[in-house]
């Protein structure tokens, strides 16, 4: 079975951070929110990312760090196979997860 493993920041701004790896099955043509809605609901309803819909590119909510560059996981597509971190925006102040404040 094609996986993927995504390493995700959890935690708030008064607790640590802690990154949690997890395997998540990959379709072609996935996006890394369709990975991170996968865990939402398969394996943790309580992770946080702010998002505004599923369309590329539409809503620009979905800003996070991949592998340390900021991407929108709705347009930033998985690979099989691959190894990918996924942190809250350096540069907001961050809520829970891979939640921060927008301005």
């Amino acid at each position: 079975m094609a996986k993927i493993k995504l390493n995700v920041v959890r935690g708030d701004s008064e607790t640590n951070r802690d990154l949690v790896e997890y395997e998540v099955p990959f379709v072609e043509g996935m996006s890394l929110l369709d990975g991170i809605f996968w865990i939402r609901e398969h394996i943790d309803p309580s992770l946080s990312v702010r998002y505004s819909c599923r369309s590329a590119n539409a809503c620009k909510e979905c800003m996070a760090q991949v592998d340390g560059k900021v991407a929108f996981l709705c347009s930033t597509r998985a690979e099989d196979e691959s190894v990918v971190t996924i942190e809250p925006l350096k540069t907001k102040a961050w809520v829970k997860d891979l939640t921060t404040v927008m301005e």
